[in-house]
């Protein structure tokens, strides 16, 4: 067995690598779930109100029914923020750069590199927020246009329960799988 040698990294390298990963941050990661719930469990209101689901009896389906799409929601939040964060970092970076240098212009005891750095974690920062805000909004737009569509159009001639099972998880599936995209 060789050994191999394992590089170190500095702190910066290591924010640096973090700023272009899958991974998502705690505080994402919580927004992302609360997101998800809420999202995943407005249905129940449809159908409870429309499609006339007795929600006591159904209780068992609509508690495993949310938290299943809770996830499938949140995980295509993920993958579509990973995707859009580096589009937008391009398209602003630009602007980004004029702002921060006119800002620090006025410092002259700052280095070229660390002018830099700042530029790059604004960058990273601003494209992180707009990733973020995006993902949502078109996941959640998706979502619920899937699940009216799937419950009021292909699904209505199936039980409410039924109906409600499906419509959720089809939607929810769809959504995970074209968040899988890299386009």
């Amino acid at each position: 067995m060789s050994n191999r040698n394992k590089s170190v990294f500095t702190k910066e390298e290591e924010l640096l690598l973090q700023d272009f990963s899958r991974n998502v941050s705690t505080k994402s990661s919580a927004l992302f779930y609360g997101n998800a719930f809420i999202v995943s469990a407005i249905p129940i209101w449809l159908f409870w109100r429309i499609h006339m689901i007795d929600v006591y009896s159904s209780l068992f389906s609509f508690i495993i029914v949310t938290l299943a799409s809770t996830y499938l929601v949140a995980f295509a939040y993920k993958n579509t923020k990973f995707v859009l964060k580096h589009k937008i970092a391009v398209k602003r970076e630009e602007a980004i750069s004029r702002e921060v240098t006119r800002k620090l212009s006025e410092d002259k005891k700052m280095s070229k590199k660390e002018k830099d750095e700042r530029i790059l974690w604004k960058k990273n920062e601003v494209a992180d927020y707009e990733a973020t805000t995006f993902s949502i909004f078109y996941n959640n737009s998706l979502f619920l246009a899937l699940v009216i569509f799937i419950s009021f159009y292909l699904l209505k001639t199936f039980s409410p329960a039924v109906n409600y099972v499906l419509s959720i998880g089809i939607s929810g599936g769809i959504l995970a799988l074209l968040s899988t995209g890299t386009k």
